[in-house]
């Protein structure tokens, strides 16, 4: 019954797809039960829809989605443009199963022009549409408070909730209260400020949040000037006091050419599972808008996808009129009369790096907000990072790590440091002393312990590691893979760390032949590379030294006639070391090994 269903509904489905119009439009997948689970935008949207179904999909989550769909409506719209924008709004009003989600979790504040008689400006995160002008949201805080700052100190304007109508005011229903005496207020409330100046304060406020900076300081510096001519120098030097505050403002604003107007700026940068779009207006040559906020990937998307979503969205949100819009890569969108340009130099190209930092700081500090609620998630993003960077098959959760030391082919060692999830685990540390080497060999030596350490690790049926990496370049991965595949016929992938002249991590090489990979140092994925380089380093140098130690002990008391390990134990638990055996007198040593013996120890020594 089950299987006659499925026949009926991909008929049903078969005979809407092959009839679907070829112009753009809206597509809305539904389910069994009737709910919206997926919409997307389409240029052609016949062809679209049937690519759904017409191909086998890499995505294991679009081959889910396939076989949910038991429904399709459309809507056909008249430009790409409009179906971007109906999109956006469908998947916000309906939030469907299999799309993007985007990831509001907290409200920006906005600042508010209220709409009264004399109007208030406060920051708020409710939007009433009561008539009140609303700027923002702001996504950096300090940014807008930086803004309200500024306000306050040009224009003393009333922050009480009173009802100033005018009536109230010439009933004289009101007393001014502490902010007028500290002046910080001039009074509207007792009619001591006109409604006509108090308008005019609040018309360059509105510049201000605007980003009209620049015209308002050209307007006080006339004015300024008006008034030293008329030799009214203390109202001159009220105004020179604002036109200082509002100069001073504008240099801590991003300013970035005078001659750029009315312009959009996207940037995005994605991780598994999410992705990050910052978006900066300009208007007078001042970033006067900034804003960065996350989608929830749901299907795969790629990025040119999700920068239009996040285009079409902050557009509509802010109300943008751009006629231009500076993006990272070229997108296959069209808007009605809007240009879209990816600037290699110049401000633009100053614009759209701006916006690049913005957006990585931006997912920086959220995966940092992440790891710290979920540490191991750090790991887990790091071995991701290394399977990615180096195309491993699988994430190396194992990773074993060689390092030879020897001085001229003396006291030869090996050390094997095993990290598993991106942590040392000291207890899977071993020490090897080369046995079959003589001489400074470090080839043949490096052969040798990953000869024993992998022979043994089959005959006890133990954890193979991941990934291998070696303390060197391509001469020490080539014996490594020797050993490994050609010998032991193993496919595990070898990485060289090399080092500088300075013996300072300085590339990675991976592949046969090896090549260096892009790994940007001081990221974290090298710093970890980095560490273990230096931790297998760090576990053979001791090695060796301890191996060192205990031979120059064993060169100057094992040979003397008389001193065995007991006496040779008893003789450094008094003295400490074979230099102060040496010192110490005839009577010292009897006192430890006997007459006899002492006088044999002090002319060996």
């Amino acid at each position: 019954m089950e299987k006659n269903d499925e026949l009926k509904t991909n008929e049903y489905l078969r005979g809407i797809v092959l009839n679907l119009p070829e112009c753009p439009g809206i597509y809305q997948y539904l389910n069994s039960e009737g709910t919206i689970i997926y919409v997307g935008k389409a240029k052609n949207l016949k062809r679209r829809v049937y690519s759904y179904f017409s191909k086998d999909h890499q995505s294991a989550k679009t081959r889910i989605l396939v076989t949910k769909i038991a429904d399709i409506k459309y809507i056909v719209v008249n430009t790409e443009e409009d179906a971007l924008l109906l999109e956006n709004n469908l998947i916000k009003k309906y939030k469907p199963k299999y799309n993007v989600l985007l990831k509001d979790d907290k409200t920006y504040p906005s600042i508010c022009v209220s709409n009264e008689y004399f109007p208030r400006v406060f920051k708020t995160r409710k939007i009433i549409r009561n008539g009140s002008t609303y700027y923002g949201p702001y996504s950096h805080i300090p940014s807008m408070l930086a803004v309200l700052e500024l306000i306050k100190k040009l224009y003393p304007l009333r922050t009480c909730k009173l009802a100033l109508t005018p009536e109230n005011i010439q009933t004289k229903k009101f007393n001014v209260c502490l902010e007028y005496h500290i002046k910080n207020c001039k009074g509207p409330c007792a009619g001591l400020q006109s409604h006509e100046e108090y308008m005019k304060e609040i018309s360059e406020v509105k510049e201000i949040l605007k980003g009209n900076t620049q015209s308002i300081s050209q307007t006080l510096l006339k004015e300024m000037a008006a008034l030293s001519e008329e030799m009214r120098f203390e109202e001159a030097q009220k105004i020179k006091e604002k036109y200082d505050l509002i100069e001073s403002y504008r240099c801590r604003s991003e300013v970035v050419s005078s001659v750029l107007h009315n312009i959009d700026v996207f940037a995005i940068e994605t991780d598994e599972g999410a992705a990050y779009i910052n978006y900066l207006h300009i208007k007078n040559g001042s970033i006067n808008q900034a804003f960065t906020f996350e989608y929830k990937v749901r299907m795969n998307e790629t990025k040119e996808e999700l920068l239009q979503l996040g285009i079409a969205e902050m557009r509509e949100r802010y109300g943008s009129t751009s006629k231009e819009i500076i993006v990272p890569f070229e997108l296959d969108m069209e808007m009605n009369g809007v240009t879209f340009t990816i600037p290699q130099r110049g401000d633009k190209k100053h614009l759209l790096d701006l916006s690049v930092l913005n957006v990585k700081q931006y997912k920086v500090d959220r995966l940092k907000q992440s790891e710290k609620l979920n540490p191991e998630q750090r790991g887990v993003r790091l071995m991701k990072e290394i399977q990615e960077q180096l195309h491993l098959e699988k994430m190396p959760i194992h990773i074993e790590c060689f390092d030879n030391s020897n001085i001229q082919g003396s006291d030869a060692v090996a050390a094997c440091v095993v990290f598993k999830r991106t942590k040392p685990s000291k207890k899977d540390y071993r020490k090897y002393n080369i046995k079959t080497v003589v001489g400074p060999d470090d080839y043949a030596s490096m052969q040798e312990v990953v000869r024993r350490r992998y022979t043994r690790i089959l005959e006890e049926a133990g954890e193979m590691p991941d990934l291998i990496l070696t303390d060197g370049g391509k001469g020490q991965m080539e014996v490594v893979r020797q050993v490994i595949e050609d010998e032991l016929h193993l496919q595990i992938p070898i990485v060289g760390l090399a080092k500088d002249n300075r013996h300072r991590t300085s590339e990675v090489l991976a592949g046969f032949p090896p090549v260096v990979v892009g790994i940007k140092q001081g990221t974290p994925l090298f710093h970890l590379l980095e560490n273990i380089q230096d931790e297998v380093h760090r576990f053979a140098i001791t090695f060796h030294r301890d191996k060192r130690s205990k031979g120059q002990i064993a060169s100057a008391l094992d040979h003397v006639k008389g001193i065995g390990e007991k006496r040779k134990t008893a003789l450094l638990k008094r003295f400490k070391s074979v230099a102060r055996i040496k010192q110490a007198s005839l009577e010292e040593l009897a006192e430890v090994v006997g007459e006899k013996n002492a006088q044999t120890l002090k002319e060996s020594l």
